[in-house]
């Protein structure tokens, strides 16, 4: 069952399943930065007002705007 990454919490793990069909204006950005479906990653942070949201994969973290991070499907793992 895919979801977004609001589902989860700081510590939470999970993979990249895919993309929203409406997110084609970021889906390029968001695989150019190693968010291929497939990856593994985990919530490190939350900003204080949830935006924007730190998560660490493949050796390096990446903070993604609540609106970038809306497009991933994600499963929790």
């Amino acid at each position: 069952m895919s979801s977004n990454l609001k589902a989860l919490a700081t510590g939470d793990s999970g993979r990249i399943v895919g993309f929203d069909q409406t997110g084609g204006a970021y889906r390029k950005k968001l695989l150019a930065m190693g968010l291929t479906p497939g990856t593994e990653f985990t919530v490190t942070r939350f900003a204080p007002m949830g935006d924007p949201v730190e998560i660490k994969l493949r050796g390096f973290s990446l903070s993604l705007r609540k609106n970038e991070a809306s497009v991933l499907l994600i499963e929790k793992i």
